[in-house]
């Protein structure tokens, strides 16, 4: 069995996608799985798969839910059912990777611990340039990020410069803000303890921040990642959907509950 499990959620961006698998076929760490957390794209995601698939380095996989509009809880709880890591990686299908991504997270993890890492986020016309061209931004060399940068092409260079840090990862072990399922390392055993990712979180936001949430409640606490394990994210329109600000009222009853389980999570699909 693979020691991590990538998480890889998408919906109806295959040509992204595409990109992003690239960059995973190019890690230094070769110990993994990627399942592709579908939640509902349309049938040229799933040709794209196939195609990656027949000549992927890595075990690869899809697990798919009809388009019931955004449910990215359920597809990951789904996705995290048919993989077998005790260590999953959480990376959204838009997030291009470095060649030591995955060994980074592989260094970095420790018990009762959960990682993040940090992202740069891409000019819409750039992102255009990259899917059209099919440009391997994670073999990019630092002069041609930074002639990006004064371009404005990327949003910042600070996540590209590698320090250790030490102890000062964990300076904020209670720190939920910021944490991001486009870069999460959790331990198995941590994720089903709370019973995965909340299903009630129906629409855009907020159902990654209530699991870290509910995994810093059992004491599992944050262990920074930035300067280590940074994403390249593609362009995407901001989302916000009408559930946005009940999804926000849940979290704040999670915060002053101290809830760590839930009942409707991973665990409706474990015997599926």
């Amino acid at each position: 069995m693979p020691r991590i499990s990538v998480i890889l959620s998408t919906y109806n961006r295959p040509d992204a996608l595409d990109m992003v698998l690239r960059s995973l076929a190019a890690q230094t760490y070769t110990d993994f799985e990627v399942v592709v957390a579908d939640d509902g794209s349309r049938e040229d995601t799933r040709l794209m798969i196939d195609r990656f698939s027949s000549q992927s380095p890595f075990k690869l996989k899809q697990v798919w839910q009809e388009d019931e509009g955004f449910r990215a809880a359920t597809i990951r709880n789904k996705a995290v059912t048919a993989s077998q890591g005790k260590y999953l990686v959480f990376l959204d299908g838009d997030c291009m990777v470095f060649p030591d991504f995955l060994a980074e997270h592989a260094r970095l993890k420790e018990p009762n611990r959960f990682t993040t890492g940090n992202r740069m986020l891409l000019s819409r016309s750039f992102t255009e340039t990259v899917l059209s061209r099919q440009l391997p931004l994670h073999q990019w060399t630092l002069s041609q990020w930074i002639m990006a940068r004064l371009k404005g092409r990327t949003n910042r260079l600070l996540p590209l410069l590698r320090f250790p840090l030490g102890f000062l990862r964990k300076l904020t072990p209670r720190k939920w803000h910021g944490v991001k399922t486009c870069n999460l390392g959790v331990w198995r055993q941590d994720f089903l303890y709370v019973n995965g990712f909340d299903e009630s979180y129906q629409g855009w936001g907020y159902e990654d921040s209530d699991l870290v949430i509910r995994i810093m409640n059992k004491g599992v606490f944050r262990l920074e990642g930035r300067f280590a394990i940074p994403v390249i994210h593609l362009w995407h329109p901001l989302n916000h959907s009408p559930s946005t600000e009940e999804n926000l009222q849940r979290l704040h009853n999670v915060l002053k509950s101290n809830t760590i389980r839930v009942d409707n999570g991973v665990s409706r699909h474990m015997s599926a």
